[in-house]
C-alpha cells in the first residue's frame, strides 16, 4: 500500500514506523510547517508536497492518513471523495458529532473506506476479551469502567490550541480517554444514560477539562464509571475493568492483568487468558505506546480496501465513541 500522509507531528512518526514494519510505503507527505514536513520525508521516505490537496490528488497514493488535530477532517475527505482515495484519520474522528456524521455520509456516498485509528482494539488483551465476552465467559455484565488518570506537563499545553474546544474538541476525555471509551463501547455496547461533572483547567491553563468523572448506564443494564484526567501526577496506567456475574477482567495499559473467572480454565483451555504484568502506557509519555497494534490496524484497513468491506474501526465506530464523549460533555454543562 502507498500512503499519503497529512500532518507530520509526533503520532505520524509512530505511523511511519508501523508502515515500514508491514511493508507499506509513504509516497507523499505534507505539513503546515514545511521544515517539519521536509524533515519527516527525509527520515521516513516519500516526497514532501506543500498542500494537503496535492496529497489527496496524488496518483501514487492508495489511501490518505490524516494525522492532524481533529478540527481538520472534512477538508481532505471532500477531496478524497472526488478522487476516490480512501481515508484513515487519527483519533478522535472529529471535534463534534455533526462533522463526524458528515464525514461518514460523504465517504459512504463516494464509495471510499473511512477508518479511525483506535489501535487498542487490536491489542491481544482486548481481542481476547471481546471473544470471551461473546462466548459468555464473564456471564451477564454488571459493571464496565475506564480509568485514565494520566499526567501532562505545562509544556505539553504550552501551545494555545492544546486543550481548546475549537481545535481539539476538549481536553482529557476526547484526546486521552477516547481510546478507552472506544474499547468500552466495543466490549459493553451502547450507553443509555449519562451523568457527569468536570473541572475545567484544574491544573493546566486550558479552557477545557483536565479532570472529568462520568456515571453510565449501558443499554444491557450494566452500569459504569469513566474517569479521565491529565492532572494526576506522575500519571498512572489506564485501566478498563469488566465485571460480570461469573467473574472479572482488568486491562491495564495494553495488557490483560487480571482474569478472575469462575470455573473457566478447563472449559476454555483452547483460548487461555493472555495474562501479563509488563504494560505499555501513555500515562506520562504520549509516545510510550506499542507499535504492533498500529500495524494490525493498518493491515486491517488495507484488507478492507482490497475486499471492499468496512474496517474494524470504521467511521461509524468513531461516531459511536464521539457520541459518548459529547453526551458526557453535555451532562457536565448541565450539572
Amino acid at each position: 500500500m502507498r500512503v499519503g500522509l497529512i500532518g507530520t507531528g509526533a503520532i505520524s512518526h509512530k505511523h511511519a514506523q508501523a508502515y515500514r514494519n508491514i511493508g507499506f510505503r509513504i509516497a507523499v507527505c505534507t505539513d503546515i510547517n514545511p521544515k517539519n514536513g521536509e524533515s519527516f520525508a527525509a527520515q521516513h521516505g516519500g516526497t514532501f508536497v506543500s498542500t494537503f490537496e496535492e496529497v489527496c490528488r496524488h496518483p501514487e497514493v492508495d489511501y490518505v492518513d490524516v494525522c492532524t488535530f481533529p478540527d481538520f477532517r472534512l477538508q481532505p475527505i471532500r477531496i478524497c471523495a472526488e478522487t476516490g482515495k480512501h481515508v484513515q484519520v487519527q483519533k478522535p474522528i472529529s471535534t463534534d458529532l455533526a462533522t463526524a456524521r458528515e464525514m461518514v455520509r460523504i465517504s459512504r456516498e463516494a464509495g471510499i473506506v473511512l477508518g479511525v485509528v483506535s489501535q487498542h482494539r487490536f491489542d491481544d488483551s482486548t481481542m481476547f476479551l471481546k471473544r470471551a465476552l461473546g462466548a459468555g465467559r464473564l456471564g451477564r455484565l454488571l459493571q464496565c469502567d475506564a480509568y485514565v488518570k494520566w499526567y501532562r506537563s505545562a509544556e505539553y499545553y504550552s501551545r494555545p490550541i492544546k486543550g481548546s474546544w475549537a481545535v481539539e474538541g476538549g481536553g482529557a476525555l476526547i484526546n486521552q480517554a477516547i481510546h478507552q471509551i472506544d474499547v468500552l463501547r466495543w466490549l459493553a455496547g451502547p450507553v443509555e444514560k449519562v451523568n457527569a461533572m468536570w473541572q475545567l483547567g484544574a491544573l493546566h491553563k486550558i479552557e477545557s477539562e483536565d479532570v472529568v468523572n462520568a456515571l453510565l448506564r449501558y443499554s444491557n443494564g450494566a452500569t459504569g464509571v469513566i474517569q479521565a484526567s491529565t492532572a494526576m501526577w506522575p500519571g498512572y496506567s489506564e485501566r478498563v475493568e469488566i465485571h460480570g456475574t461469573k467473574g472479572s477482567a482488568i486491562l491495564t495499559g495494553d495488557k490483560l492483568t487480571h482474569w478472575d473467572v469462575q470455573d473457566d480454565e478447563a472449559a476454555n483451555a483452547a483460548d487461555p487468558a493472555p495474562l501479563a504484568s509488563e504494560v505499555a502506557s501513555g500515562a506520562s509519555d504520549p509516545m510510550a505506546i506499542s507499535l504492533e497494534p498500529f500495524e494490525r490496524q493498518f493491515l486491517d484497513f488495507a484488507d478492507a480496501i482490497r475486499n471492499k468491506r468496512k474496517p474494524l474501526v470504521a467511521g461509524e465506530e468513531g461516531c459511536d465513541a464521539l457520541e459518548i464523549v459529547e453526551r458526557i460533555y453535555n451532562a457536565c454543562r448541565t450539572t
